[in-house]
């Protein structure tokens, strides 16, 4: 391996070893002896194999990607399959065994130590995501990680650096990637339709009686529970600050920083992935600002309940998001260029899809003597002659359910070894300015990304 090669091993290991949570002694002894490669424990996938599929964390979210994997196996000649699922909390990984008639565990190492297990879902709270994952990798599994790929920018970079070590494939579950509007409208950008990209806008809003978060506690559950109450709650802080055992933060992780980044890491990883697909190129941010308040759900949350983002690219361009758990209105998802502007999700649902696209070309009017209007494209007599000076209308495809063709595009990927749809790389450039963002929220300061050694800095860098 390159010198480089052996830094980014050095340090991703160094990082294991500091959480604490590597396979234990033996198994690095393996591992130095082999060069520095961690024993792995898979199999080589054939094109007409079943892939074997363990989901680790089967609160709301992992059922029923866990379920939705098990359904694309019953409807493909059985593509794949659920085999082992895994959760700290006794009756979720009861119900879950009992659901999907396999093995249930509460310690995702012994899901990863079987050697017939291909790929994991990892569907834990966000603080989790890059531990296991990183593990799994490790122990040779690929991995369908949902969204945000990690907590930490730290955690970020050893996420690139493993799979480019390890070569196993990782898709972020970000589903809406897989959707066909993403893809037109990357086309249409890349054919010169808008010209210069000059801003991209998107929001992610909703509207509770309860406040955004407040899932449901089950009162009887904690670390003192019996039987199917019972909760390994040290193993769920995991890496985060020790402290008693709280039922809020447990069942309402979101609303806590410990745990997640609130609407910029839960909702604004479903707008910023697909238009980082968009743009042709994902990108890193080089200036990201944020602002909001907790303006209506006054409870124990630390997280914002309205929440702004804003941000500025080396390739000349800017992002802007808005989003309020405490209203429901959406703003159009759009592109504008110099020459133009695409529509992707006029609804403004970044997770829905949409039967169409629409191309609006920049056009200066004006009014002859006759009173006729006259259309003269902002993009000269070229761009007139190839798009028209009217509004453009592309068809998508709307029929196929992008949770179906999110999971396809995986397990494709693990037969084929082919990059996903939402890689590690393009995954790691949408979570660079949400990370940004949400220190920018915390610490009150505008941010700026040092992207050559992967962290924040308070002063713009030179290029």
């Amino acid at each position: 391996m390159s010198a480089n090669g052996d830094s980014m091993k050095d340090d991703r290991r160094g990082f294991l070893k500091k959480a604490g949570l590597t396979f234990g002694a033996a198994n690095t002894a393996l591992a130095a002896a082999r060069g520095g490669k961690m024993m792995q424990s898979t199999r080589v996938v054939g094109a007409n194999d079943k892939i074997n599929v363990g989901v680790i964390g089967v609160g709301g979210r992992g059922s029923y990607v866990g379920r939705a994997f098990q359904k694309f196996g019953d409807d493909h000649n059985g593509a794949c399959q659920i085999v082992a699922v895994c959760d700290v909390y006794e009756k979720r990984k009861r119900l879950a065994a009992e659901h999907f008639n396999v093995k249930g565990y509460l310690d995702y190492r012994e899901v990863l130590a079987r050697p017939d297990i291909d790929a994991v879902i990892v569907a834990t709270p966000d603080h989790w995501h890059a531990r296991i994952a990183l593990d799994a990798m490790d122990k040779g599994k690929d991995v369908y990680l949902e969204k945000p790929m990690c907590h930490t920018n730290e955690e970020m970079k050893q996420l690139v650096n493993t799979v480019r070590e390890t070569k196993r494939v990782l898709q972020v579950g970000s589903q809406t990637t897989s959707a066909d509007q993403w893809w037109k409208a990357r086309k249409a950008i890349a054919d010169g339709m808008i010209g210069q990209v000059l801003m991209s806008q998107g929001s992610y809003h909703r509207n509770s009686i309860e406040g955004e978060w407040n899932y449901t506690i089950e009162p009887e559950a904690g670390p003192e529970g019996k039987g199917d109450n019972f909760i390994d709650w040290k193993m769920w802080l995991g890496p985060a600050q020790k402290r008693a055992y709280d039922a809020d933060r447990f069942f309402r992780f979101r609303k806590y920083w410990d745990y997640s980044g609130g609407i910029a890491t839960d909702l604004f990883y479903h707008v910023v992935s697909p238009l980082n697909i968009c743009w042709g190129e994902a990108q890193f941010p080089t200036k990201v600002m944020a602002s909001g308040g907790i303006y209506v759900f006054k409870d124990s949350r630390e997280v914002p309940d309205t929440f702004h983002l804003m941000a500025e690219y080396a390739k000349g361009h800017s992002l802007v998001l808005s989003s309020s758990m405490a209203n429901s209105q959406h703003i159009p998802g759009l592109i504008r260029g110099h020459e133009g502007t695409i529509i992707m999700v006029e609804h403004g649902m970044f997770e829905r899809t949409t039967e169409f696209i629409t191309v609006k070309p920049e056009v200066n009017r004006r009014r002859s003597q006759d009173g006729t209007v006259e259309k003269t494209a902002i993009g000269g007599p070229q761009y007139a002659s190839k798009f028209g000076t009217e509004d453009i209308k592309i068809p998508v495809d709307s029929t196929t359910d992008m949770m179906t063709a999110h999971i396809d595009n995986f397990l494709d990927c693990v037969r084929t070894r082919q990059k996903p749809h939402l890689d590690v790389e393009t995954g790691a450039k949408a979570q660079t300015v949400i990370n940004l963002a949400v220190q920018s929220y915390r610490e009150g300061r505008v941010l700026y990304w040092d992207e050559k050694n992967w962290k924040a800095t308070t002063h713009p860098v030179k290029a």
